[in-house]
């Protein structure tokens, strides 16, 4: 059974509303129609097969060939029935986005036909071009080969016709080219450190899990409007723009109505998700015009990342059936809410503890403070990493305002449990242990669930907050790729939690009692990161001053915090997580000068193309017009009044004169700047030329421009402007 709905479609040069079925049956009733889920595995795989693939997938285990040959037949069976003609090893390499190659799954037959096939073999492993994607020097163009190799904790899917297994992709020689390949690693590496720290408390644990519950912001404009503006469809942004007379400053888009068309797009994208087994949970307005949101429920780690990526894809799919274009850029339009893509990070473990939640025992609680203050100490060694995994030349444009976190990590925890890390730095065990309320201080740990829960605040001011039973990464960019930061992340607190676990194991081979050797090192942890610690306003000019002053990294300069991956720190962390060798670390911080680069160097082009060639000549025949104007009113009037009645074009004239000299003596200053910063050979160095001497020029270029905005006829003016942009109708 279905209903009838509407949708908007362009018609010619107009738009109608045309009826489009909708199932009524239940989101539970379709949710992973089209994933190879454990129910599909079920039903299509030999009971042997699935026992040993649900054991591999949960125990982190190879599979053999003969397991897999089993496991391509019964996927290709399943694929078949859903109308699938073709196979792709799904890849997420060093671009923030996705790459496939489609294979039919078709082979000669011997008798002049065809039969389609579909092997073990081509399930677990395919070779790919790996000179074409970018990898920072690893491989060269005549060494092209690459391996894609099958993730079996990430379940296939099938998008339109296609059937697409998650892989992994290596170089020939073994480095990884990819996201995913280092995020699994992180993952295992949290996992087992965890896992360590976890059996002080309760033996029976055997595995962390690692959560990830993102929140995607994004734009929805007009798909005629971004026709119109060459610099949306060329770098996702506005390169020019005077702001509207309403914006987002009367704050009644955020959480308000939903546009109808709009939640039509957004009805259309969840049905969409929930058949690829994403479970889309929470959609409203944004702060800014146009701006919305989407968050799904938690899902471990890897998978959440996948379904991410999987839905940013979607989105645009979707938004091209309702005549709307999405946005990811984090900064689209200036002064309004730019769009982040929040990472609500948490542990728990297959005992079903959650780490970031306080328990009812003592020992549950110091469980519970242990994983906290491991946190607080991996983000205080590693901050200026942290800083480095979102860093991207387009989230530069968003950091540092007052819509988001500021380009420093300190962490947010509430001011009364910040008071009672202060107080475990200090009071004696048995204060910290006991649950009876007793104590003065109120440290018994029985307290704290009450203190996180009920009364501690939110600070939408800090890059990475605690907000009850998990953190949340807000600083992470709305079209980033999330492995980047979840990869420093659980890199970090693995390293620390291995650190953590060797001095408590050193103090009890020393005859000190597990828990008072426990509470000993977390204690000195403290001492030495609650530096971490802010819960004021992070965008004051104070803070920043205080930062510094606490030895926190407060570079702002995005070629230079990428340095932060280089750091014998981060080296040594990394190779001790087993994430990433120093090779691949140096590879990677390549591609990220080089991606930095191309897209400061791509927007001035644009912007030089589009002053030059479309607001210049604009703004001149509007002068000529101003001017016929004047010579006009000389015509017809006497020379006294022809100068009052003249005058304001006669100033309009000169400004615009002095817009325009501005414009064309800039582009050719930009022009000249990336000609001298083109030929340093240094990727390093390039980026950091392009970052101090081009991009500078774009926002002055920019000025100028939305300057004439003002001036010139509304009718002669060649783009949208922001209030055609910014409000649907």
């Amino acid at each position: 059974m279905s209903m009838l709905r509407f949708k908007v479609v362009k018609d010619g040069f107009s738009k109608k509303a045309v009826p489009v079925e909708e199932p009524t049956e239940r989101p539970s009733d379709y949710f992973g129609k089209y994933v190879f889920n454990r129910e599909k595995m079920f039903t299509y795989l030999p009971k042997k097969t699935y026992d040993a693939l649900v054991d591999a997938i949960d125990n982190n285990k190879p599979l053999n060939r003969e397991i897999a040959d089993s496991v391509a037949a019964g996927m290709k069976k399943w694929a078949l029935e859903m109308g699938a003609t073709h196979y792709t090893h799904w890849l997420h390499p060093l671009t923030d986005g996705t790459a496939e190659k489609h294979d039919s799954f078709i082979e000669h037959d011997g008798k002049g036909g065809v039969v389609e096939e579909f092997s073990g073999k081509l399930l677990i492993q395919q070779e790919v071009d790996a000179s074409s994607f970018p990898n920072g020097g690893i491989r060269n163009t005549f060494e092209a080969r690459g391996y894609s190799a099958w993730d079996i904790s990430s379940p296939a899917f099938i998008v339109g016709r296609t059937l697409c297994i998650p892989t992994v992709f290596i170089s020939y020689t073994g480095e990884s080219l990819d996201y995913k390949t280092p995020l699994l690693r992180a993952i295992n590496s949290v996992n087992k450190a965890a896992t360590a720290v976890c059996q002080y408390f309760d033996e029976n644990v055997k595995r962390v899990y690692s959560y990830l519950g993102w929140e995607q912001e994004y734009f929805l404009v007009d798909a005629d409007l971004v026709t119109a503006r060459p610099d949306l469809i060329l770098t996702g942004r506005t390169l020019m723009g005077h702001e509207s007379a309403k914006n987002q400053q009367l704050e009644d888009h955020y959480f308000g109505s939903i546009p109808s068309r709009v939640q039509a797009f957004m009805r259309d994208l969840e049905i969409e998700a929930l058949k690829l087994g994403i479970p889309a949970k929470t959609r409203h307005n944004e702060v800014a015009p146009n701006q919305f949101e989407l968050a799904p429920i938690y899902e471990e780690t890897n998978l959440a990342n996948d379904h991410n990526l999987l839905l940013m894809s979607l989105m645009k799919e979707v938004a091209r059936r309702h005549n709307f274009r999405v946005l990811l850029h984090e900064k689209p339009f200036a002064g309004v809410n730019g769009s982040g893509k929040h990472n609500n990070w948490s542990l728990g473990t297959d005992t079903g503890v959650p780490l970031f939640t306080p328990g009812k025992t003592p020992e549950s609680n110091l469980q519970f403070l242990v994983f906290i203050i491991n946190v607080l100490s991996a983000v205080h060694k590693h901050n200026g990493l942290l800083k480095a995994s979102i860093s991207s030349a387009t989230n530069a444009h968003r950091l540092g305002a007052n819509e988001a976190p500021p380009a420093i990590i300190s962490i947010f925890m509430g001011s009364q449990l910040s008071q009672v890390l202060e107080k475990l730095s200090s009071a004696p065990i048995e204060e910290i242990l006991n649950i009876g309320g007793k104590s003065e201080l109120k440290l018994d740990v029985s307290q704290i669930p009450e203190l996180m829960i009920d009364n501690t605040d939110r600070n939408r001011t800090s890059p990475f907050a605690f907000t009850g039973n998990r953190f949340e990464f807000r600083a992470v960019g709305s079209s980033a790729n999330c492995a980047s930061a979840m990869i420093a992340l659980n890199a970090a607190v693995a390293n620390e939690l291995m650190d953590f676990k060797k001095k408590v194991d050193a103090l009890i081979n020393s005859g000190e009692g597990k828990t008072e050797a426990i509470v000993t090192v977390i204690r000195n942890m403290f001492n030495e990161c609650k530096n971490i610690l802010f819960d004021g306003n992070g965008y004051s000019d104070e803070w920043k001053a205080e930062a510094e002053r606490r030895g926190l990294d407060c570079e702002t300069s995005i070629p230079l915090i990428f340095d932060r991956y280089l750091s014998p720190a981060s080296v040594e962390m990394f190779k001790n997580t087993n994430v990433f060798s120093e090779l691949e670390l140096k590879a990677r911080n390549e591609v990220k000068w080089e991606i930095y680069t191309k897209k400061v160097q791509i927007e001035a082009r644009v912007l030089g193309d589009l002053a030059l060639n479309h607001i210049v000549p604009v703004a001149t025949r509007y002068q000529s017009v101003l001017l016929d104007n004047a010579l006009k009113i000389k015509q017809l009037f006497s020379a006294e009044k022809a100068e009052i009645l003249s005058r304001q074009d006669l100033d309009v004239i000169e400004k615009i004169s002095g817009h325009i000299v501005a414009i064309r003596e800039q582009v050719e200053e930009m022009v000249s700047a990336r000609k001298v910063a083109n030929k340093i050979e240094c990727e390093r160095e390039k980026a950091i030329a392009y970052h101090d001497t081009v991009a500078p020029l774009l926002d002055e270029i920019r000025r100028h421009i939305d300057k004439l905005e003002l001036m010139v006829d509304n009718q002669m003016w060649p783009l949208p402007k922001y209030r055609e942009l910014l409000f649907i109708r």
